[in-house]
């Protein structure tokens, strides 16, 4: 039988397989030749509202690992990904290998081998692709495929896979990245590898970029990513185990010469007032060059509660400091329980004597006694009144005030008005008895920030990671401006840009910053800020979109909802209760899928999702779970917000475990430490009404889109009342669906991979997608 006229059997996408019936892994799809039902593609490991129930006997492989290595020159990029699987199934499986191109992306020399033979193959057009992909999805009925649709294919011809045998899949292509505004955009599609029912063992991601200037920034808005810099050359790695990848893998990066490089990205969805930019900017400060000298002092919380393993942690994240201090650098030791003790009674020049000298004094830290806060900051602050250096103070503790001064507001006060150089206070909370309302008041009014540190991990780990990225400040004092001719008219070009106010700039660290607009044009950016006594300005263009073309950069708007969020139960907790922000997070959380332990639930599918004011009303009152200020509860929800004030990613790099988030008893306020938001993910929380879990099922993110579970279908965020009576209907695998799918492109196509009925906002419409009616 010619391999064209079988029944459809592919290795579907980049290393996600497509086996019959049933099993997928990361970027390829298996389907058996040999069978003759209609093959569908498995579902993400999800609680599936309606799930559909598994053939009686159905082919499987389970996937090893995944690799990734691309080398990218300038604006080209040569790709090789390396898949290792096995047939779990008991029948031989005679699949094809079906490749999705990037989107965007010009391909030529596309090579696939298994087990290091080659295998022909043949490249497909775009509308090539779209006949294939439409013609797969109607013999299958299954929608999922339609996900790729709008972008080329590469199909192999069919071979064996042997039950119980392994077989390695290499494919080895070059691609032409998408260049704008200066921005490298390098996209590698490892989203297929969610169609699976077991997660891939190793997932690595290993990119190479050499270039002819000095690469500037390094930006990856899915996925964590590891940046290693030389120059004009940097290695970028990611790394996880068993995971369901959600998302693409992107990253973006720019070159440039200067002592500091910025470049601006800009969103602006159709239709609406607000805009969204993103900035990112990256010192260059070369090896030989000298850091500018800082004061550092190291606060240590001795008190009895701190005895063991915990002491012993903090006078090696002690003495961590001290080997990296550098010529020219102040600094000194306060320690503290009921009384406060010093290294020394003023600051000390960094040498190899007083490094000896202190090391020794480390080594002499006991724990026992009450905790005397105020006394410790007072102290501390005290001994720095040279406002022309950095100024740091490392202060860790893991209690309540118990000695001194308990009062939490004058302990703020009284830190604030000894500051008067300026010094940035990073509190390390360890443990879950610390007052960690009392720590993020004193660092919001010390310009610093704060880290919780769980019973379980290393102080001394948490301590170094974060002084190695702050040990060689470039800039301090940074300021950020966008400045343009109506500025004096008609106000400032940018609002709620986060971080907010000033921030130092780090050697070798990536900014992010993320802010809105409502007025577009060409501008330019200013950043300001000092080394040392001199006071520098660096000026950048930057073009602020009218309206965007596509949703290439949509994550951006995420991205600063999610931040904006952390800083709105920031302002709630620090300050109190106030109406017209729990709306606003509500309003956010709605519309972008982001659920905290404040609004979970709008995954229970009883809520209205457009009943701003009675979700309003319910937020309010887990909010009062803020008034913890110490305890696990206490603990955990200021760290919760400190990692969406800090977010990097506009959504998870992987789907989240199934207990990813457990607010846990609502009476002790347990809380994740990380906003729920799903990327056809599941994860858990528990219900206030009762300790029993309650699958989340019914939220999820897709594209620039969230999807609550409502009245038996997906229902987009943005839908009102009066749209969804106006909305059109179509029929999955009708002829009309194909037309609607080929006239938007991707635009429509990955929001029609669900089995259920999806109602939607489109280009001007509501669109209900209704299941095609079974024989």
């Amino acid at each position: 039988m010619n391999a064209s006229l079988r029944p459809w059997s592919f290795l579907f996408g980049l290393l996600a397989l497509w086996i019959a019936p049933a099993v997928a892994s990361a970027q390829g799809l298996l389907v058996n030749v040999n069978s003759h039902e209609h093959i569908r593609l498995p579902r993400p490991i999800i609680v599936q509202p309606h799930p559909r129930q598994p053939p009686s006997h159905f082919d499987s492989y389970k996937i090893r690992e995944l690799e990734v290595n691309a080398t990218l020159k300038d604006q080209a990029a040569t790709v090789q990904v390396s898949q290792t699987f096995v047939n779990t199934g008991s029948r031989t499986m005679e699949v094809a290998f079906v490749f999705p191109l990037p989107h965007d992306a010009a391909i030529d020399r596309l090579t696939l081998l298994v087990d290091g033979k080659e295998m022909p193959g043949k490249l497909l057009s775009k509308e090539e692709a779209r006949r294939r992909y439409e013609e797969i999805v109607r013999k299958n009925q299954d929608p999922a495929l339609l996900e790729w649709l709008g972008g080329g294919m590469f199909q192999t011809s069919v071979f064996p896979v042997p039950a119980g045998e392994a077989r390695e899949v290499q494919i080895r292509y070059t691609q032409l990245c998408r260049q704008a505004d200066g921005v490298t955009d390098f996209l590698f599609p490892l989203a297929t590898a969610k169609y699976t029912t077991h997660p891939v063992e190793k997932v690595t991601v290993r990119l190479n970029i050499e270039s002819t200037e000095s690469i500037k920034s390094v930006y990856s808005p899915t996925h964590e990513v590891d940046v290693k810099r030389r120059g004009k050359s940097a290695t970028i790695t990611y790394s996880s185990k068993n995971e369901v990848p959600t998302s693409d893998f992107r990253l973006l990066f720019d070159v440039g010469r200067g002592k500091l490089s910025a470049r601006v990205l800009s969103y602006r969805p159709k239709g609406k007032d607000d805009g969204f930019f993103l900035l990112l900017a990256n010192p260059q400060i070369e090896s030989d060059e000298e850091s500018p000298p800082k004061t550092v002092v190291f606060v240590v919380d001795k008190s009895g509660s701190m005895s063991g393993e915990k002491i012993e942690q903090a006078r090696n994240a002690l003495k961590f400091v001290l080997q990296r201090l550098r010529e020219g650098d102040l600094f000194n030791i306060i320690t503290y329980d009921d009384r406060v003790e010093q290294f020394k009674p003023e600051l000390q020049r960094y040498t190899d004597k007083t490094k000896a000298e202190a090391l020794g004094f480390a080594e002499a830290i006991y724990a026992g006694g009450s905790t005397n806060i105020d006394g410790a900051l007072t102290a501390a602050l005290k001994q720095l009144k040279d406002s022309d250096r950095p100024n740091y103070v490392l202060f860790l503790t893991d209690g309540l005030p118990t000695a001194g001064e308990t009062n939490e507001a004058k302990i703020v006060e009284a830190a604030k008005n000894n500051n008067r150089v300026r010094a940035r206070i990073i509190a390390f909370g360890v443990g879950y008895d610390v007052n960690s309302r009392l720590l993020d008041k004193l660092v919001r009014e010390n310009f610093g920030q704060s880290e919780y540190v769980r019973p379980n991990e290393d102080i001394e780990e948490r301590v170094a990671k974060l002084y190695a990225r702050m040990e060689s400040p470039v800039l301090t004092g940074v300021t950020l401006e966008f400045c343009d001719e109506e500025a004096v008219s008609k106000g400032p070009v940018v609002n709620r840009v986060y971080p907010k106010g000033e921030f130092d700039l780090f050697a070798g660290e990536q900014l992010v910053i993320v802010g809105r607009y409502r007025r577009s044009g060409t501008c330019e950016v200013r950043v300001n800020g000092s080394v040392g006594k001199d006071d520098e300005e660096f000026k950048f263009p930057a073009k602020l979109a009218k309206e965007s073309d596509d949703e290439s950069l949509a994550f951006i708007e995420k991205l600063w909802a999610t931040r904006r969020i952390g800083e709105i139960i920031d302002q709630l907790d620090l300050k109190g209760k106030n109406e017209e922000l729990t709306k606003e997070l509500v309003e956010l959380s709605t519309r972008h899928g982001i659920l905290t332990q404040y609004t979970s639930f709008l995954a229970d599918e009883t809520v209205r999702i457009d009943d701003v004011s009675s979700n309003a009303v319910r937020t309010e009152s887990r909010l009062k779970e803020l008034e913890q200020v110490s305890g696990q509860g206490g603990f955990v929800q200021r760290g919760a917000k400190a990692s969406m004030q800090a977010a990097q990613n506009a959504a998870p790099a992987a789907a989240p475990a199934a207990d990813a988030f457990s607010a846990g008893d609502r009476s002790a306020g347990v809380a994740s430490t990380a906003p729920l938001s799903l990327s056809t993910s599941n994860a858990t929380y528990r219900d206030s009404r009762s300790d029993q879990q309650v699958a989340i099922a019914s939220v999820r993110n897709l594209g620039t889109k969230s999807f609550y579970w409502r009245e038996n279908r997906w229902q987009d965020s943005t839908v009102t009342d009066e749209q969804i009576k106006a909305a059109k209907r179509y029929e999955q695998f009708s002829d009309d669906y194909f037309k609607l799918a080929e006239k938007h492109g991707r635009t429509l196509s990955q929001y029609l991979v669900y089995d259920e009925p999806v109602l939607l906002n489109l280009a001007g419409e509501t669109l209900l997608i209704e299941p095609a009616k079974r024989n």
